[in-house]
C-alpha cells in the first residue's frame, strides 16, 4: 500500500498536474471569495466568517477530484499496467487503499494555504480575534469527510473505462447527484417530512451539518459508509476485470 501511496504522490508532483490542480483550487477560490461580485465574495457578505468559502469549496472540489482521480485507473488500462498491479504482492484492498490516500493526500495539500483566510478574517472582524474557531475547525473537518467521499466516488469511476474523459464525466455527475441532486428532488415533494427525508439522503446536508461546528456521530458514519462503500464497488470492479 505504501508502494502505491509513494507512487501516487510521484506521479503527482513529478508531472505539472500536481501543481496545477493546487494552483486551480486556490485561483478559484481567491477569485471568487476576494475578487469577484457575487454571492461568495465575503467583503460584499459583510460578515467576518468563512461561511462563503465552505460554501464554495464543495462545488470547487467536486471537479478538481473527478480531475485528479480519472486517470487513476483509467491510465493503467489504456497503458495496460493494470495487469501490473494485479501481478505485484498486493491485495486489491491495498492498491485501491494506496490510490486512495495519495488522492487525499493532494487534496489535503491544497487546504492547507486556505488556512490563511482564517487569520485574514480574523483581522477583518470589527474586534481582532472575534472568529468562532470551533466552527470553523468542525467546517474543515466535514470538508475532509466530502473530500473523501469524492475520491472514493472518482476512483469508481475511473475503473469503468480506460478513457479519462469519460472517467471524468461519469465522477462528476456521481458526485454531483449525492451531493446536491436528492435536494433538487426534493423540491418534488409538497409534504415537509419527506422534502427533509429525502434531503438528509445527499451529501449536502450532512455537510451543512457538520459545517455548523457540531460533529454529529451520524454525519460521520454517513460519509464513512459512502467513501467505503465506492471503494468496495472499485475494489469488486477491479476483481471482475482480472477475473
Amino acid at each position: 500500500m505504501l508502494a502505491i501511496f509513494k507512487r501516487e504522490i510521484q506521479s503527482f508532483f513529478t508531472s505539472p498536474i500536481g501543481y496545477l490542480i493546487i494552483g486551480l483550487f486556490l485561483i478559484l477560490n481567491g477569485l471568487f471569495l476576494w475578487v469577484f461580485k457575487g454571492e461568495f465574495n465575503i467583503f460584499e457578505y459583510g460578515f467576518a466568517d468563512l461561511s462563503k468559502f465552505f460554501l464554495l469549496a464543495p462545488w470547487v472540489f467536486l471537479f478538481l477530484i473527478p480531475a485528479i482521480t480519472m486517470k487513476s485507473f483509467s491510465e493503467e488500462k489504456k497503458l495496460g499496467t493494470l495487469e501490473l498491479l494485479f501481478i505485484k504482492p498486493l491485495s486489491t484492498w491495498e492498491t485501491v487503499l494506496g490510490k486512495f490516500t495519495g488522492t487525499l493526500v493532494l487534496a489535503l495539500i491544497a487546504i492547507i494555504p486556505t488556512f490563511l483566510y482564517v487569520y485574514c478574517i480574523s483581522e477583518l472582524g470589527t474586534e481582532t480575534g472575534n472568529l468562532d474557531l470551533g466552527l470553523v475547525i468542525g467546517s474543515y473537518f466535514g470538508l475532509l469527510l466530502l473530500i473523501a467521499s469524492y475520491t472514493s466516488v472518482g476512483l469508481f469511476a475511473s475503473t469503468l473505462t480506460e478513457n479519462q474523459i469519460v472517467a471524468f464525466i461519469i465522477s462528476i455527475a456521481l458526485c454531483f447527484a449525492l451531493y446536491y441532486g436528492f435536494n433538487s428532488i426534493a423540491t418534488l415533494f409538497s409534504n415537509g417530512n419527506i422534502a427533509i427525508f429525502i434531503q438528509s439522503l445527499g451529501m449536502k446536508a450532512h455537510f451543512n451539518s457538520i459545517a455548523r461546528g457540531v460533529i454529529d456521530t451520524k454525519d460521520v458514519i454517513y460519509f464513512g459508509s459512502i467513501t467505503a462503500f465506492f471503494l468496495f464497488l472499485t475494489v469488486v470492479q477491479l476483481k471482475t476485470m482480472n477475473a
